[in-house]
């Protein structure tokens, strides 16, 4: 699909001023002694000083070299202007214009080198700050904050009582003493602590402390 080209006034008017101001460059280089191909020569290496210079400019703002350059590129382009405007006659060029114009080669030169290949430096404090992270989403709900301790404490527990021993009668007690007795007379040996509880068929805890008393196994 064609585009339409549509005249820009502000592209024109560039191209207009840079015209004028390339033939100025050329009329006062001519003037100062500069013929043929290197009057024009002049005006390209003061324009391409000052392109230079803003290139660099937009890279680095603060970078002092860049403007310094800029600004001697741009008092080149200003003075031919003025000096071709009737100021100057260009038919005397007084001696020191010809040695500004005779040494403006070695100067733009050394411009555009230091600014083609100096290193872009930023000052202190200019250094770009990192990119934050974005660590909690909007969309999701926050988490519900954790409680302060969710292990119970524990408590010592109370000490158990001992078992408490059944008191055992004293006539049951040479009760059982006399089986015991009679078991050992018989056999020729004690009677276990087993044999005299299915003797009495008493409570375990009782057979267990006649047992205790007798110290019988």
């Amino acid at each position: 699909m064609s585009r339409s080209i549509r005249p820009d006034a502000v592209l024109v008017q560039a191209v207009i001023a840079g015209a004028l101001s390339f033939a100025h460059l050329h009329d006062l280089a001519a003037a100062a002694g500069q013929s043929g191909w290197k009057a024009w020569a002049y005006p390209v290496s003061v324009d391409l000083l000052l392109v230079a210079a803003w290139h660099r400019l937009r890279s680095a703002r603060r970078d002092r070299a860049a403007w310094t350059w800029f600004v001697i590129a741009l008092a080149a382009s200003l003075g031919a202007n003025i000096a071709t405007a009737g100021l100057l006659d260009l038919a005397h060029v007084p001696a020191w214009l010809r040695i500004l114009v005779a040494g403006w080669p070695a100067l733009a030169f050394l411009g555009g080198t230091l600014l083609v290949h100096s290193p872009v430096s930023a000052p202190p404090g200019d250094e770009p700050a990192a990119p934050e992270v974005e660590t909690h989403r909007t969309d999701e709900p926050a988490p519900e904050p954790a409680p302060a301790s969710t292990v119970p404490e524990l408590t010592p527990a109370p000490p158990q009582p001992a078992p408490s021993v059944p008191a055992v009668p004293a006539a049951l007690l040479d009760h059982a003493r006399k089986i015991a007795d009679a078991h050992q007379v018989s056999t020729g040996s004690p009677m276990p602590a087993d044999a005299l509880s299915a003797r009495l068929q008493l409570p375990a805890p009782m057979a267990d402390a006649i047992a205790a008393e007798l110290q019988l196994t």
